[in-house]
């Protein structure tokens, strides 16, 4: 399956719940994504920065990984999120090989 980096930062308003009531969010909605379409959070945490966390998410597809993405912005807990689509290995050596094919094709403009 697909990996995705998924980066959130939260609202004031969801911090300021979440100091009220202090809850490990990644445990919280790695569970409810993979019950709903069956999603995994492999790996990640919680930072402080431009973003509050950064995940590695185990996702059938894009499209899978768009209604999840969708549904957490719709919440109205997170400020802004950034999905990005990892390669594998074998993927990225495959587009490598793939690269110099374009190479002789594309032109930039000058």
């Amino acid at each position: 399956m697909p990996h995705y980096l998924y980066q959130v930062a939260y609202t004031p308003e969801s911090l300021a719940a979440q100091i009220k009531n202090p809850q490990d969010r990644l445990q919280l909605v790695g569970k409810q994504i993979t019950d709903a379409v069956g999603a995994k959070i492999l790996g990640g945490g919680y930072s402080f920065g431009e973003y509050d966390i950064s995940v590695i998410v185990d996702a059938a597809d894009d499209v899978t990984m768009a209604a999840v993405a969708l549904a957490i912005a719709a919440g109205g807990a997170v400020r802004t999120a950034k999905t990005t689509k990892l390669l594998s290995g074998s993927e990225w050596v495959e587009a490598l090989k793939k690269a110099p094919t374009v190479s002789s094709h594309y032109r930039p403009a000058r």
